[in-house]
């Protein structure tokens, strides 16, 4: 036992070979997880933020004021392949998602995992309601997630090996991730943190360290030089994301929704990994890892981010509290991994979006549809488009050759934006978030339907305004598809290119 027990010490000390990689038992768990993916990539609708990268990929910049280039690019390229595929533009989200699984279960070789370990941390890993679930749709978080698991497993693995390549290797993912957003600082402060109270603090004298982190700097030096010129608005993100917080119980909520997306077995994982670290002596090599989840979840509460900012550093703890399970193969931890593991599963089929329409209920706030975004914020984009075309449609010739159409919410823009052709509406401006970058209506226009919002907002910009229809879909986001106006706005009060500054915001 005692051998076993001093097996992360031995492998981070010497080096030796690690044990072999559980090629059959992470392979099912991973085509397993595919498997759940691809039959639910397909499930509903576009998510409106899905819509806004697509938008953006038809923009291409090298920053935007939400988030970097990375996920429109990517939304662009399968654009391309395949127009309008719900499917395509998913599958990239589907890929890192499986990758990730498969790197935990490495993070769980590195420290010196047998078979048994492997596969549980992948198992953990894929049972995730939020880890695994969000490869089903592309977003930020799904790239971002995967990334810091990579980066987990480069300096995981430097530690055993000394080998600075891996540490060249991890700027290079770190670099990519700041092209995603800029949290993984986050993640490399919370890791210093570590290293300077448990060491190795050789890894921060280490020439291949700095020289990656001016790659990083280089790297993200275009998209600093963006947004330090439209006024850093992705640094105001957090002003806007507070607030939508705020709505699900801000910082009070935090925790236990960050400890629920790990899952049960995750969770459990999760923990002990946490504790393994900090507190098992032969893990003394990997201490500093400990205090990840400690230090990002002090620095998201206090920021008032959101509650799956921290994911990322979930698959080296998990893996971490896989190998120390399995270490001790009392019959007591099988008796509770089983049904733990049974239970995970069926929370993941049932946090898949697998129901029919038919047996989804509306809602009527945004308060009630905040709590399931993923699902709601995919309904009632062909109702809004439709409703928005009619309104079109019936203003008189003179008008709809001026017109435009602003709308309340980025969301509602892309999807409007996306099928403009198809519908045959006018150029589509917001001052929503990003896409309020993407252009100012001209100061021609001088007949605007007006797609959401409150009417003493829109009469803030408008002498003349009258309600012209109502989008009503069954499912639809309240506020952007369910219960929304399209006011007829004329006689703007003052020119576009002169309001727009001002009208510019971010939530």
């Amino acid at each position: 036992m005692t051998e076993v027990l001093d097996l992360p010490r031995r492998q981070a000390d010497s080096g030796e070979p690690l044990p072999p990689f559980a090629f059959g038992g992470v392979g099912a768990v991973t085509a397993l997880g595919t498997l759940a993916l691809l039959a639910s990539i397909g499930r509903y609708g576009f998510f409106g933020d899905e819509l806004y990268f697509v938008a953006a990929g038809r923009r291409l910049v090298v920053s935007y004021a939400d988030q970097g280039p990375l996920l429109p690019a990517i939304a662009r390229t399968m654009d391309l392949l395949a127009p309008d595929s719900l499917t395509a533009l998913r599958l990239p989200a589907v890929f890192v998602t499986v990758a990730a699984v498969v790197v935990t279960a490495q993070i769980a070789r590195e420290f010196g995992g047998g078979r048994a370990a492997q596969v549980l941390a992948a198992a953990a890993y894929a049972t995730s309601p939020f880890l695994l679930v969000q490869g089903d749709q592309l977003a930020t978080n799904t790239i971002d997630t995967a990334l810091w698991v990579v980066v987990s497993w480069l300096v995981v693995r430097w530690v055993r090996t000394r080998r600075d390549g891996l540490l060249v290797a991890a700027a290079l993912v770190t670099a990519v991730d700041m092209q995603v957003k800029w949290l993984i600082p986050f993640f490399w402060i919370a890791l210093a943190t570590g290293v300077v109270i448990y060491g190795p603090r050789e890894l921060l004298r280490r020439p291949a360290l700095w020289c990656g982190a001016v790659v990083v700097v280089l790297t993200a030096a275009p998209s600093l030089v963006w947004q330090a010129a439209h006024g850093w608005p992705q640094l105001r993100m957090g002003g806007a994301v507070a607030a939508e917080q705020a709505t699900i119980g801000g910082r009070y909520a935090w925790l236990p929704v960050a400890l629920a997306a790990a899952g049960l077995l995750g969770g459990l994982l999760l923990v002990y990994g946490m504790w393994t670290l900090l507190r098992t002596e032969a893990w003394r090599p990997y201490r500093f890892l400990g205090l990840l989840s400690i230090v990002l979840s002090v620095a998201f509460v206090a920021t008032n981010g959101r509650p799956y900012y921290a994911a990322g550093c979930y698959g080296v703890l998990i893996a971490a509290g896989a190998v120390r399970w399995t270490e001790n193969r009392r019959r007591a931890r099988t008796i509770v991994t089983v049904p733990l593991l049974a239970l995970s599963v069926a929370l993941v089929v049932f946090s898949l979006p697998l129901r029919a329409e038919s047996d989804i209920e509306p809602v009527d706030t945004q308060a009630q549809a905040g709590l399931e975004i993923a699902l709601y914020g995919r309904f009632g984009w062909s109702e809004l488009a439709a409703g928005t075309a009619a309104a079109y449609r019936a203003l008189p010739e003179p008008e709809r050759a001026s017109a435009v159409v602003i709308t309340d919410s980025y969301w509602q823009a892309s999807a409007l934006d996306i099928d403009r052709a198809v519908y045959g509406l006018p150029a589509v401006y917001s001052p929503n978030r990003g896409f309020g970058y993407f252009g100012t209506p001209p100061d021609t226009a001088t007949t605007v339907l007006w797609v959401g919002g409150a009417e003493a907002d829109v009469r803030a910009h408008c002498a003349e305004v009258t309600a012209a229809g109502q989008i009503e879909a069954r499912l639809g986001y309240p506020g952007v598809t369910r219960g929304v106006t399209i006011w007829h706005c004329a006689q703007p009060r003052a020119p576009w290119s002169r309001a727009w500054p001002d009208m510019l915001r971010l939530n």
